[in-house]
This record gives structure tokens, C-alpha cells and sequence, in this order.
């Protein structure tokens, strides 16, 4: 007699969304505070899936799954969710637990989870954190907001240009702490300035006597850790780039800028130009509250109330013709109509060649 297997339902619907019933499920494994239960509903996750059930759980269900999962759950989770969600699950995690999350993932995402907290509660979490992570951390956070010391992660592999691959392979082999995923070594001298980068593909396919440096790209491309992430976007796009390293104001290797940052920097800049165009500000989420949402939009309202009122008064001293001729009342809303869809057009072309520099002050002939 042969063992029957049960089908397990997708995790999502065929729009993308989780599933109602997968949630209400998670849901009473963490009122019934069934560790067991929960880990094998979303313990084997993806961090993207992981951060969608986190944003379909009701508020309070949220912090208690990651006190629930402890160590089995994923941190990086949360750059998958709204800012104001992971605001709120983080209030409610004692320091302690944030700190050994941040620990297990990548730098560039501990980042991403610790740079909106309070610098005070920051401070606290990352006094927790063994020296060397601390200190990784805490230099992401010197450089400006927006720019590729803030999307940079810190794990890198760096070689000397004298070894050759044989010596560079059993490096990566013998070393535990590599980082999770990588593109390219990084040569540097003595003083670890930067020299060039070696494509693992090219590594690979070489001899192991064959020396670095005969291997090594001296004109890589590389972007300065105080640059702006839409400048580092624009980069990826117009040379094809994987990955690129960023270098400190002394041309040191500080980190690296992989496609996965750049893919959220460009779905980020989209965002806000979208928003923009309708006076919304570029940190409003779904999740938000009313009071927030109105507080974020009134202003643009009110911008706009007052210029309504000031195109209707342009009709006042035409009341009589307008009693002599009805037909022209009609007319008035429809003119201001298809002027306002029309200059909404044009604003949104002339908006978006401004942000992927088609259109700017320079252009060709001007």
C-alpha cells in the first residue's frame, strides 16, 4: 500500500498575494504559541515570502512571531516590509533580539533595518554587537543617507596582487567568514589601496600558477562611498555591472554595490518621481495612518484649493455673458479639464526624462 501525499497549496495566489487562509493559519500557531507548528509554516521561507506574511499579520502578531521563531527566523525579512511596519515590530523587540538578528545577515541589509531607529536605541543595539561587526556598522552609518557607503555591504575578498590562483582558490576555501554571495576578488597593495578586480568566471577558468595580476582588471569601475545611490543606479545601467566596489575618499576598498541594492534603488527613485506627480511624498507607505497620510498631503491640497478657487474667479466678470449664453458655463469645466490632462501629460513625460537625464540643463545643441 503506497503512502499518500498530501497537497500543500501554493504559499500565494496567481495575483501574487498571500493566501487568507495561510495567514489565519500562522496566525492561531502564534496565538497557541506553537513553535513547532510556526517553523514548519514559515520557517523554510523566503525572505520576500517571509516579510508579506509579516505585513498580512493584524499588528500584534507581528513581533511575537519573531520572538516565537527566534533564532530559526530571518532578519533580512524585514527590508521586505514597509518602513512604518518594521518601525513597529522593532519597538516592540527588546534590543537584545535585534542585536543577534542584525548578526546573521548581510551588512548592507542590517543597514537597511537599523538606519531609521532612533540613534539612541541604535547605539544600544549595536554596543551588543561583537567589535568588528560594531565597527562595520557604525562607519555605514557616517556616510550620507542615500549614497553607496548606505547601500554598500562590508564583506569583501580582498588578495594581494603577488598570489596567484592557486593561492587565491585555497583562500576562498579554507576561509570561513566569505561573504554569503560575491562576483569578483579585489586586488589591493600593501597599503590596500585599490588596484583592479578579478571576475570569478576569469579565476576559474584560469591555471593555478598563473599570477593575480595577470588576471586583474586595472580600469574597473569603481564608485566613491559618498556618491549618491541614483548616481551608482545610473552606473549599473550604462556599463552592464553586477557588482562594483566602493572606495573611501584614499581609493581603499570599503565594500561592494551589488544588483540586487541597485534593482531597490531604482524601484525607490520610480517610486518617488510616481509620487511626486501627484504631490504625495516619497516616504508614504500603504500602511501609514490616516493621520499621517493627511498631515503628508495637505499642504498640496490646500496649494491646490486655492489655485481652484483662483481659475473660478477668472468667470466673475463674465456672469452676464454667462446668462446670455448657457452653453458657455458648460464649456468652462470641460476647457479646464483637458488643459489640467493635458499639462498632467506633458508633466509626466518632461518628469521622467528629467530623472533617467534625458532632459536637463545640457542637452545637445542647447
Amino acid at each position: 500500500m503506497t503512502e499518500q501525499k498530501i497537497s500543500v497549496p501554493p504559499l500565494r495566489t496567481k495575483d501574487g498575494s498571500i493566501r487568507v487562509a495561510f495567514v489565519r493559519q500562522v496566525a492561531r500557531a502564534i496565538d497557541a504559541a506553537d513553535t513547532a507548528a510556526l517553523r514548519g509554516l514559515v520557517g523554510d521561507l523566503h525572505e520576500s515570502d517571509l516579510g508579506a506574511v509579516l505585513e498580512a499579520l493584524d499588528p500584534d502578531h507581528r513581533p511575537r512571531l519573531v520572538e516565537l521563531l527566534g533564532i530559526h527566523f530571518d532578519f533580512t525579512a524585514l527590508t521586505e516590509v514597509d518602513d512604518s511596519v518594521r518601525e513597529e515590530i522593532l519597538e516592540e523587540l527588546p534590543p537584545q533580539t535585534v542585536a543577534e538578528g542584525v548578526r546573521d545577515i548581510e551588512s548592507d541589509d542590517a543597514v537597511a533595518i537599523l538606519e531609521d531607529m532612533p540613534k539612541e536605541e541604535r547605539a544600544e543595539i549595536l554596543d551588543q554587537l561583537p567589535p568588528p561587526e560594531r565597527v562595520a556598522l557604525a562607519r555605514s552609518f557616517d556616510y550620507p543617507e542615500d549614497s553607496a557607503g548606505r547601500r554598500m555591504q562590508t564583506e569583501f575578498i580582498a588578495v594581494p596582487p603577488a598570489w596567484d590562483v592557486g593561492q587565491a582558490i585555497d583562500y576562498m576555501r579554507e576561509t570561513v567568514e566569505l561573504p554569503e554571495h560575491f562576483y569578483e576578488l579585489y586586488v589591493v597593495d600593501d597599503a590596500r589601496h585599490f588596484l583592479g578586480a578579478v571576475p570569478l568566471d576569469r579565476l576559474l577558468r584560469s591555471k593555478r600558477p598563473v599570477p593575480i595580476s595577470d588576471l586583474m582588471e586595472a580600469e574597473r569601475r569603481r564608485v566613491h562611498a559618498d556618491e549618491g545611490q541614483e548616481e551608482v543606479a545610473r552606473l549599473f545601467q550604462r556599463y552592464d555591472l553586477v557588482a562594483a566596489p566602493v572606495v573611501d575618499a584614499d581609493d581603499r576598498p570599503v565594500g561592494v554595490v551589488t544588483f540586487d541594492d541597485v534593482v531597490d534603488v531604482i524601484e525607490e527613485e520610480a517610486e518617488e518621481d510616481i509620487k511626486a506627480l501627484g504631490g504625495v511624498t516619497s516616504d508614504e507607505e500603504l500602511s501609514d495612518s490616516v493621520w499621517t497620510i493627511a498631515r503628508g498631503r495637505f499642504n498640496w491640497l490646500l496649494v491646490n484649493l486655492a489655485t481652484a478657487f483662483l481659475a473660478s474667479s477668472v468667470l466673475g466678470p463674465f456672469e452676464g455673458q454667462l446668462q446670455k449664453m448657457v452653453a458657455l458655463a458648460v464649456l468652462a469645466p470641460i476647457v479646464a479639464s483637458q488643459g489640467g490632462n493635458a499639462t498632467t501629460q506633458t508633466m509626466t513625460v518632461a518628469v521622467r526624462a528629467l530623472a533617467t537625464q534625458d532632459l536637463s540643463d545640457a542637452m545637445p545643441g542647447a
